[in-house]
C-alpha cells in the first residue's frame, strides 16, 4: 500500500482507535466453534469477513452465517459442504453493502421470466478476481476475528489468545464436525508452479511499474525533508491474516510496516523466531519495499501455530499475529480432482454452482440503456456482468429474451459472451425486434437479470406519405397447395388510411417475387394458393394507401408445401440436408378404391373475399393418393357448382374466392383417385361472406402518469368484445402541435405501457388504438395532459453509516444520503438502533421522533461499552423509505485518542471533463487539540487500495477544494483526512465513483453588469423538477447574511446581484441546483475580476460613447481638409459639438458639418487651412446620457506640414482638371534590349496632342499618338551613349498642358545601360564551337552589342590574354574568341564572362575530349581545303562570254592562268580536243598567259570554244562562244548568183 505521506511524518493516532480489543473465553469460543462445525458438517457455506471489514468487532459479535468474505492468498474446499472460497481477496464491507443496494436496484428494474427461486442477495464484492496465490480457497478460519494479537497489552489477555488457538488446534485436529481428507501432492518445483493468464501478466507488469514510479516520487519527497522530524515508530499497515488450508499445500503470510527508520520484521512461530537456515526449503522470508512474507512450503499438522511478525526500529516495536490451520480431507473422491487447474470439477459430482446458492452474487455494470433505433439500422445491446466469486470452473449460461421469448442466434441476431461482457446485435434491425430485451445471467438453478426497452422506427418511405411496412409476417397452416400468411398493420399509416395489402411469394433458391393478389385485401390474414407439393417458400407483405405501397416486411420463415403428416415424418426422420426443395413420391397404384366422403367439413374463417374449408380425409381410400373437388351452392338451393373445375385439390384445406358479399352458402368436398369420383360430404351450414371477425372498438380510459424525466406510464382499458387482439398502439402529441407521434411500432399485450424519449418538461396527450387481424380500432379519447417529469417515490436506504464521534453514553452517526431520492428533496432522516449482545441483535428503538435535516446525529442515553447497530431511513413528500441495512457494530465508549475524526458528508460538485470541487464538514471528534488542516486523497476507482494518493501537500484550512488534472471518462473517488497537532486522523468514508466528464447542457455561472451598472451572477437550469431550488453559497458556505447580495430566482434563472461590491465580498460563490443530477456551478471573484468588474459597472453607470477610431485628419483631393472620427454605434437622438480653441464653431460658409448615426461618423470639412486656422480641434458627443469627447492638436510643424499638404493637392486638383500625367516619365528596358520611355496620362480628349523633346529638341514621331489605355510611350532601339540626354514629353490641349521630364545622364544614364547590359547579357545564347581555316572559334549571339557591356573569356578558371593567335572580337551581333593553329594546350573548359555593371553573366562550353578532336580535325580539313582553293589551277580573267565576229576577220582572244604548280591548258570546241592549225593558232605563254587566234574566220568556225587549265589541285574550264556571220549585201548577191545558176541549168 502507497502510504500518504502525511502518514509517514506524524505519529500514528494510537493504535486502538484502529483495532479494538477482540476479548473471548475459551469455553465462549469452544461453544462458538461447535455451533460452526455443525453448519459445516450440514453441508452450509461460510465465508470468514476480513479483518478490515470488522475491526470494531467483538468475539461475541462474530456470526458465521453472515460472514462473506475470502481469505487472502488461501484456499480451502470442502466437498460435503460443497463449497468453493475461490480468490485471494477481503472484502470491505462498506463496499458488500454499496453492492447490496445496487442489486436491489436492478431487482426493481428487471423484467421476471421464469419460476427459478432467487437467491439471497450477498453483501460480497471481489476486489480482485484473479489474485490467486493458490489453486483452491476455503473458508477463513473462524477464530480469525478472536484471536487478533498484537491488540490488547495485558498479559491476561494473551493468555485468552494463546488458550482460543489451542482450542482451534484441537477443534481440527480431531476433525469434530469437520470431514477431511488427506491429499498427496507432488512437492516438485514444476507443480510448484503457477500458470499466469495474460491479464494477471499484464497486471502485475503495469503493478511493478506504479510501485517503481511510487518509489521514485516517496525518494524525491524524502529528499527535501528533514530526516530528524520523519522519525517514528513502526506501525502495521497490512497486518498478517489467518489461513486455513488443506495438508500439503503452501500457504504465504503478508505484512506491510511503516516507520522511519525503516523498520526490521522477524517472524515467529509459537513465540519463538523462525530460523531459515535450520529448515531449507520450509520457510522462504522476503522483505521488499516494506512488504514482508513468509512462506510456508507443503504444511502439515506440525505447521499449526501461532506466527507473529515484529517490526522494531529506534522508536519502539509493534508486533501482530497471525493463525494457521491445515486441514485433512477424508472424502472419497479422485486425489487428482483436488489439482486446481488440472481437471474442471464435473457438474455431477455434487461441485455445482447448485451448492454455491448463497455464494454467487451477480451484478450488471455498464447496462445498455432504452434504445432508439430504425428499420435497417444495426443496434447493440451490451451488459459487462460481474460473478463473485469467479469461480472459473463454473462458467455462467448467457440467455436474451425478447418479450419474455427466448432469442436464438440468427441471421438478424448476433450474440457474444467474452466472459465479462455480454453483447447482442440487430444486424438489420426491423420493427419485429422491437420490445423489451432481457438479458439473464444463470448460475445453476439460479439467476439475475436485466430488462430494458429497443424501440424500432420505420424506415424513410421510398414514396413520400406511403404507409409503414407490415410486420411479424407467418404462415400459419401450410399443406400441399396452400398455405395462410398473416401479419400485423403497421402503426404509421402515412396520413392516409391504408386500403389493403398485396402479398408477395419467392421460391426458396431464387430471387423471383410474384405478387399472390391482384386487389389489396384489408384482412391481416390471406389464403395463398396453388403452391408446387414439395417446393418451399418465403412471404412478405406490402401496405398500400392513395400515396403508394410501402416498402415490404421482412419476409418470413421458409414454409415448405407438404402435408402436415409428410412434413412430421420429415421431422422426426431427416433423410438429407435441406436444399429449399423436397422431393415428394407417391405410392405404385394398387387396384384403385373409389374413396369415401371427406368428414368434419367446416368453415374455419370467412371475410369478405373469401371462406376458408377445411376437413379430414376419408377412412375409406385405398392406398393411391387421394384429390379433392369442391362445390359450393346458395343457400336454400339445391344448385351445386364445382369450385375447382380444372385442377382438384390435393390439402384437405381450401380458399374459395370469387363469392357475392353478403350473400350465404353451403360448400360440400368430394373425394377423387383413379377409381373414381367418391360422395360428397356432408354440406356446410350456411355461411354468409362476410368478416367473421370485427374491427375491435376503441379502448377507453387512457391514463398516463409520471415515471421518469423522459418516459409516461399509459395504462388503458381492454375494448368491450374484443375478438382476437394482437395488441395496441400509443401515439402522443405535445400539447397544442397537433402532430401525434408512435410511442411503440410492435403492438404491444397488456393494457400498461412505459412511453419512452420524451422530451422532459414537455406536456402530452396520449391516445390509443387495438389491433387484430380485421384492422385497427378507432383510436380512444385523447388522455388528460400531463407533464413529463419524473415520479414522486419514497428514497432509497441510505447507506455508509459511521461512527462519527462516541462518548461514554451517546454516539454521533453519520450517513450518505440515498442514491434515489423520489423525484423531491429529502425533508428528513429517522434513526433507529438496536443492542447487540453475544452477537445477538435486539429489538430496533427510536433514536429521534422528529425528522432530522442533518446528515450527522447524536444518539443519547447509549450504555457504556455496549455494541450498538444502526440503521437510517430518509423520508420526503411521498413518505418514508425503506430503512437502510443495518451497520456494522459500534462500541459505546469514550474515545480518549489524540487525533481527530473522520471528516463526514464529503461529497463531489461542478464535475466537469478535468476537474470537480470537493467538499466536507468537520469532523465531529476534534481529538486533544483544534484541527489544523485536512488531507485528500484520490484513486481511480478500479484501482487497489495501495493506489490511493495525495492531492495537497500542506494541510487546508478551507473545507473545500478544487481538484484538477482529472483524465476524461474516468472513475474516481475521495475521501478526506483531518489533523492536528498529535498527527493525521481516520480517513472518511470514501465518496461514491465519480466520473470525470462535463455532461452535455452544462451551464456555467455567468458574470453580468446591466445598463445601470448592477453587477450580478446569473445561473440557468434546463434539467429542473417542480421541486429543485437554486441554492447560492459563498466559498461553499451558506449565504446567510443577505445584507451583501439579492438573489431573484425566476422558472429556470436565478440572479444573485450585488448591492455594494467590495473587498468584503471576495471569494467563491458557487449554485447547486437541487434535485438534479448534480447541476451546479461556481465563479471566483478576485481582486483583478473585482476591480473589471468595477470599471465595467462605472462604465454602464456613467456610460461613454465607444469610439471606433478617434478624431483624424486628412486632406482631401481639392486641397479640402477634412476633421473626422467614427462612433462604434450612434443612436437617432445622437448629436455633436465642435469646439475650436475652446470656442464653439458651427455650420457656415467656412465650417461644413455632418453626423452619420447609422454609420456614426462624425466629420467636419473646411476648404481651406490658413494661418489662424492654427490650434487645437475639439468634437464632443452626446447620445442619450453617454458622452464622450476627442480632440486634436495642429501647432507648429504639424501645422505647417498639413497646410502644405493642402496647398500641394489643391494645386495637383487644379492641373488635373486638364490633361496630366498620372505617372510620371520613366524608362523599361524591353525583352529586345530596347529602351522604352513611357508615360500614364488621364483626362486626355481627341484633340490632346503629345510632343517628345531631347535636349530641348523636338523628336518627330512617324504616327500620331493612339493614347491606348492611357499609355504614352518612345521607343528607342539599341540604346547608346549617343541616346544620353534630357527627354520631355508635354501633353496639352485647349484646357491646358502638362509636362514631365526624364533625366538620363550620368548615374541616370548609368543605371540604365546597366540594365540594357543585363537584358543584352542575358539574350546571349549558349556558346558554340565552330571551326575555321584559321583555328576554332568560340562564339555566341547576343541581341547587340554596346560598348557599356564588357566582355571577358576564362579558359581552365584563368583569364585568357589575347595575342594575335588568340583573340576576340565582335561581328555584327557576334561575340567570338578565336583560336589560330589550336594545340592540345588550348583543350579544356572556356568561359565568357558578360558584366552589365553590376552583376556577371557566364556562358560556358567544354572544349576538350571529343569536342576538341571533332573541332580539330575539322580545322585541318578546312585548312587544307583553303590551300588547295589557292593553289588550284584557275583562269583568272580575259575571256569573254560571247564573241560575235563578222566572216572574214581575225579573232584574237587571250587571258590569265594560275596555278601552283603551273596547270596544263587545253582547248576544245564543242566539247571536243582542239588543237593548232594553220588558221587557227593556240599560245601559253611564261606559265600564265593564253592566247588564241583565228587568222581568217568563217561560218565554221562558229562554237562553243573552252580552255581548260589543271594541276594537282584541281581543273577549271572557262567557256567562250564564238559567232560568225555574213555581211546583207553578200547575202543578196549570193541569193541571185543561186537564182540565175537555176535558170541556166533550166
Amino acid at each position: 500500500m502507497s502510504l500518504p505521506f502525511y502518514q509517514r511524518h506524524h505519529e500514528h493516532y494510537d493504535r486502538a482507535y484502529r483495532h479494538k480489543a477482540l476479548q473471548s473465553t475459551v469455553s465462549q469460543y469452544q461453544k462458538e466453534t461447535k455451533r460452526k462445525s455443525a453448519v459445516y458438517a450440514q453441508g452450509s457455506t461460510a465465508y470468514a469477513r476480513g479483518s478490515s471489514a470488522y475491526r470494531h468487532a467483538s468475539a461475541s459479535d462474530f456470526s458465521l452465517d453472515s460472514s462473506a468474505a475470502y481469505s487472502h492468498g488461501s484456499s480451502a474446499y470442502d466437498l460435503e459442504s460443497a463449497a468453493y472460497s475461490y480468490g485471494s481477496t477481503a472484502y470491505d464491507h462498506s463496499a458488500a453493502h454499496r453492492l447490496k443496494d445496487s442489486n436491489l436496484m436492478i431487482e426493481d428494474q428487471s423484467y421476471k421470466m421464469s419460476p427459478k427461486a432467487k437467491r439471497a442477495k450477498q453483501n460480497l464484492v471481489s476486489e480482485d478476481k484473479e489474485n490467486k496465490a493458490i489453486d483452491y480457497s476455503v473458508p477463513i478460519f473462524t477464530g480469525r476475528e478472536v484471536s487478533i494479537s498484537g491488540i490488547t497489552d495485558t498479559e491476561e489477555e494473551r493468555i485468552k489468545e494463546s488458550a482460543a488457538y489451542v482450542a482451534k488446534r484441537n477443534l481440527f485436529a480431531t476433525g469434530e464436525g469437520v470431514s477431511v481428507s488427506k491429499v498427496a501432492k507432488s512437492t516438485s518445483e514444476e507443480e510448484h508452479h503457477e500458470k499466469k493468464s495474460r491479464k494477471v501478466a499484464i497486471r502485475e507488469s503495469a503493478e511493478r511499474v506504479a510501485l517503481q514510479k511510487t518509489i521514485e516520487e516517496t525518494q524525491a519527497f524524502h529528499k527535501k525533508l528533514n530526516q530528524d522530524k520523519l522519525l517514528h515508530a513502526p506501525e502495521f499497515i497490512i497486518e498478517p491474516r489467518s489461513h486455513t488450508i488443506w495438508e500439503k499445500q503452501n500457504v504465504k503470510f503478508h505484512c506491510s510496516v511503516a516507520g522511519w527508520p525503516a523498520p526490521r520484521v522477524t517472524w515467529y512461530k509459537n513465540n519463538v523466531p523462525i530460523d531459515v537456515q535450520a529448515h531449507p526449503g520450509k520457510y522462504i522470508i522476503e522483505s521488499r519495499y516494506g512488504l514482508h512474507s513468509l512462506e510456508i512450503s507443503t504444511c502439515d499438522f506440525d505447521d499449526i501455530a501461532q506466527y507473529r511478525a515484529s517490526a522494531m526500529n529506534v522508536k519502539g516495536e509493534i508486533s501482530a499475529y497471525a493463525s494457521l490451520v491445515v486441514k485433512r480431507y477424508k472424502g472419497e473422491l479422485d486425489a487428482s480432482l483436488l489439482h486446481a487447474g488440472t481437471v474442471s470439477m464435473p457438474l455431477g459430482l455434487g461441485i455445482t454452482p447448485h451448492g454455491y446458492a448463497s455464494r454467487f452474487e451477480i451484478s450488471f455494470v455498464d447496462k445498455f440503456d432504452v434504445s432508439f433505433g430504425r428499420e435497417g439500422e444495426t443496434i447493440s445491446l451490451g451488459c459487462t456482468v460481474v460473478i463473485s466469486p469467479d469461480i472459473k470452473r463454473f462458467k455462467p449460461d448467457i440467455e436474451w429474451y425478447r418479450n419474455g421469448v427466448l432469442i436464438t442466434p440468427s441471421k438478424w441476431v448476433q450474440m457474444h459472451w467474452s466472459g465479462e461482457r455480454a453483447s447482442l446485435t440487430l444486424t438489420h434491425a426491423n420493427k419485429e425486434d422491437e420490445g423489451l430485451y432481457t438479458l439473464r445471467v444463470v448460475m445453476g438453478d439460479y439467476y439475475e437479470e436485466y430488462s430494458s426497452y429497443v424501440f424500432v422506427r420505420d424506415a424513410d418511405a421510398e414514396i413520400p406519405g406511403a404507409p409503414g411496412a407490415p410486420l411479424d409476417v407467418q404462415c400459419l397452416d401450410a399443406n400441399k397447395d396452400y398455405v395462410i400468411v398473416s401479419w400485423k398493420q403497421p402503426a404509421v399509416d402515412g396520413g392516409n388510411p391504408i386500403l389493403g395489402y398485396f402479398i408477395d411469394r419467392c421460391e426458396v433458391g431464387t430471387t423471383h417475387w410474384t405478387q399472390c393478389n391482384e386487389t389489396p385485401v384489408k384482412f391481416a390474414r390471406f389464403p395463398v394458393t396453388g403452391l408446387i407439393e414439395g417446393r418451399s417458400y418465403i412471404f412478405r407483405v406490402r401496405a398500400v394507401n392513395k400515396a403508394g405501397v410501402s416498402l415490404p416486411s421482412r419476409v418470413s420463415e421458409p414454409v415448405a408445401a407438404l402435408d402436415p403428416a409428410d412434413r412430421a415424418r420429415l421431422r422426426s426422420h431427416p433423410s438429407a440436408p435441406w436444399t429449399g426443395q423436397i422431393i415428394v413420391t407417391e405410392e405404385e397404384p394398387a387396384e384403385g378404391v373409389v374413396p369415401g366422403p371427406p368428414t368434419d367439413l367446416q368453415v374455419i374463417e370467412a371475410t369478405k373475399n373469401y371462406v376458408v374449408l377445411s376437413w379430414k380425409p376419408p377412412g375409406q381410400r385405398g392406398h393411391e393418393g387421394i384429390m379433392y373437388f369442391v362445390e359450393k351452392c346458395v343457400a336454400g338451393t339445391e344448385d351445386w357448382q364445382r369450385v375447382n373445375t380444372e385442377i382438384p385439390v390435393k390439402s384437405p384445406r381450401f380458399a374459395v374466392f370469387d363469392l357475392s358479399e353478403g350473400k350465404s352458402y353451403c360448400f360440400r368436398v368430394r373425394c377423387c383417385n383413379s377409381a373414381g369420383i367418391g360422395e360428397p360430404s356432408e354440406a356446410t351450414e350456411a355461411t354468409v361472406v362476410d368478416d367473421k371477425l370485427d374491427i375491435p372498438k376503441a379502448p377507453g380510459r387512457v391514463m398516463p402518469t409520471r415515471n421518469t424525466d423522459t418516459s409516461v406510464v399509459v395504462t388503458w382499458t381492454e375494448p368491450p368484445d374484443a375478438k382476437e387482439l394482437v395488441g395496441y398502439y400509443i401515439e402522443s402529441s405535445v400539447v397544442g402541435s397537433g402532430r401525434w407521434e408512435p410511442c411503440n411500432n410492435n403492438p404491444v399485450k397488456g393494457t400498461r405501457f412505459i412511453c419512452h424519449g420524451l422530451i422532459n418538461g414537455e406536456t402530452y396527450i396520449f391516445r390509443v388504438r387495438a389491433v387484430n387481424a380485421a384492422g385497427l380500432s378507432e383510436f380512444s379519447q385523447d388522455s388528460e395532459p400531463i407533464e413529463v417529469q419524473a415520479a414522486i417515490a419514497a428514497p432509497s436506504p441510505p447507506y455508509d453509516i459511521t461512527v462519527l464521534e462516541s462518548v461514554r453514553d451517546s454516539m454521533v452517526l453519520g450517513w450518505k444520503q440515498p442514491k434515489v431520492i423520489g423525484g423531491t428533496e429529502i425533508t428528513g432522516y429517522y434513526v433507529n438502533y438496536r443492542e447487540v449482545v453475544d452477537g445477538v441483535p435486539g429489538k430496533w428503538m427510536e433514536a429521534n421522533v422528529k425528522a432530522i435535516t442533518e446528515r450527522a446525529y447524536r444518539i443519547e442515553n447509549l450504555k457504556e461499552n455496549m455494541v450498538y447497530q444502526f440503521q437510517v431511513a430518509a423520508a420526503n413528500l411521498a413518505g418514508v423509505g425503506t430503512p437502510s441495512l443495518p451497520s456494522q457494530p459500534f462500541k459505546c465508549e469514550e474515545w480518549t485518542i489524540a487525533v481527530p475524526g473522520p471528516p463526514h458528508d464529503v461529497t463531489c460538485t461542478e464535475v466537469r471533463k478535468d476537474s470537480l470541487v470537493l467538499l466536507w464538514k468537520e469532523p465531529v471528534y476534534t481529538g486533544r487539540s483544534p484541527i489544523a488542516g485536512y488531507y485528500i486523497d484520490m484513486k481511480e476507482t478500479e484501482a487497489k487500495e495501495e493506489h490511493w494518493k495525495s492531492v495537497n501537500e500542506k494541510p487546508l484550512q478551507k473545507k473545500f477544494l478544487k481538484i484538477g488534472d482529472l483524465k476524461q471518462g474516468v472513475s474516481y473517488v475521495f475521501r478526506v483526512r483531518a489533523t492536528n497537532q498529535a498527527g493525521v486522523g481516520k480517513p472518511s468514508n470514501v465518496t461514491d465513483p465519480v466520473v470525470a466528464e462535463t455532461r452535455p447542457g452544462t451551464k456555467e455561472v455567468v458574470v453580468d453588469v446591466d445598463d445601470n451598472g448592477v453587477i450580478s451572477l446569473n445561473f440557468e437550469c434546463d434539467q429542473m423538477s417542480p421541486n429543485s431550488k437554486f441554492i447560492w453559497s459563498k466559498n461553499y458556505e451558506p449565504i446567510e447574511d443577505d445584507s451583501r447580495l439579492n438573489i431573484d430566482t425566476k422558472g429556470g434563472k436565478s440572479k444573485a446581484a450585488f448591492k455594494d461590491l467590495g473587498e468584503d465580498d471576495l471569494g467563491i460563490y458557487s449554485c447547486i441546483v437541487t434535485d438534479t443530477d448534480g447541476v451546479s456551478s461556481s465563479h471566483t471573484i478576485d481582486e483583478e475580476e473585482m476591480k473589471r468588474l468595477l470599471a465595467l459597472s462605472h462604465e454602464r453607470k456613467f456610460p461613454t460613447i465607444p469610439l471606433a477610431s478617434e478624431l483624424a485628419v486628412e486632406i482631401l483631393e481639392k486641397g479640402e481638409v477634412r476633421f473626422w472620427l467614427q462612433a462604434e454605434n450612434l443612436s437617432g437622438n445622437a448629436k455633436a459639438n465642435f469646439v475650436f480653441n475652446d470656442k464653439e464653431i458651427f455650420n457656415g460658409e467656412k465650417y461644413k458639418m455632418k453626423v452619420d448615426q447609422k454609420t456614426g461618423l462624425v466629420e467636419m470639412i473646411m476648404d481651406k487651412l490658413e494661418d489662424k486656422d492654427e490650434g487645437t480641434y475639439t468634437f464632443q458627443l452626446q447620445d442619450g446620457k453617454a458622452t464622450n469627447q476627442s480632440s486634436l492638436v495642429l501647432i507648429g510643424d504639424v501645422f505647417k506640414k498639413l497646410q502644405d499638404e493642402a496647398d500641394f493637392q489643391r494645386k495637383e486638383w487644379h492641373r488635373k482638371q486638364g490633361p496630366h500625367f498620372v505617372d510620371k516619365l520613366g524608362w523599361e528596358v524591353t525583352d529586345d534590349c530596347n529602351v522604352m520611355l513611357k508615360c500614364k496620362v488621364a483626362n486626355i480628349k481627341k484633340e490632346t496632342h503629345i510632343v517628345w523633346y531631347k535636349d530641348d529638341r523636338e523628336i518627330m514621331v512617324d504616327e500620331e499618338h493612339d493614347f491606348k489605355d492611357g499609355v504614352c510611350t518612345l521607343l528607342i532601339s539599341e540604346f547608346s551613349k549617343k541616346d544620353a540626354g534630357v527627354y520631355e514629353v508635354i501633353l496639352k490641349d485647349d484646357r491646358g498642358k502638362d509636362t514631365s521630364e526624364l533625366t538620363l545622364k550620368d548615374t541616370a544614364f548609368a543605371e540604365l545601360m546597366n540594365e540594357v547590359c543585363r537584358r543584352i547579357a542575358l539574350s546571349a545564347t549558349d556558346l558554340k564551337i565552330q571551326s575555321t581555316a584559321e583555328g576554332i572559334r568560340l562564339y555566341s549571339y547576343v541581341t547587340y552589342y554596346v560598348e557599356d557591356l564588357r566582355v571577358g573569356w576564362v579558359h581552365n578558371d584563368t583569364q585568357i590574354k589575347f595575342t594575335d593567335r588568340v583573340k576576340t572580337g565582335v561581328t555584327g551581333e557576334q561575340i567570338w574568341l578565336q583560336i589560330n593553329e589550336p594545340t592540345p594546350q588550348d583543350k579544356g573548359k572556356y568561359t565568357m564572362e558578360l558584366f552589365d555593371g553590376k552583376t556577371g553573366h557566364k556562358k560556358t562550353v567544354d572544349l576538350s575530349g571529343q569536342a576538341f578532336d571533332e573541332a580539330f580535325a575539322e580545322f585541318q580539313r578546312l585548312k587544307q581545303a583553303a590551300i588547295a582553293e589557292k593553289n588550284r589551277a584557275r583562269v583568272l580573267g580575259g575571256l569573254p562570254d560571247v564573241v560575235t565576229i563578222q566572216e572574214g576577220k581575225a579573232l584574237n582572244l587571250s587571258c590569265t592562268v594560275w596555278g601552283d604548280p603551273t596547270p596544263e591548258v587545253s582547248w576544245l570546241k564543242n566539247e571536243k580536243s582542239f588543237v593548232s592549225d594553220a588558221n587557227c593558232t593556240l599560245k601559253f605563254e611564261s606559265g600564265k598567259n593564253v592566247s588564241f587566234t583565228i587568222s581568217n574566220v568563217s561560218t565554221l568556225d562558229s562554237g562553243k570554244y573552252s580552255i581548260v587549265v589543271k594541276n594537282k589541285y584541281g581543273t577549271e574550264t572557262s567557256d567562250v562562244t564564238v559567232s560568225v556571220f555574213i555581211p546583207e549585201e553578200e547575202t543578196h548577191s549570193e541569193e541571185e548568183k543561186k537564182k540565175e545558176d537555176k535558170k541556166s541549168k533550166a
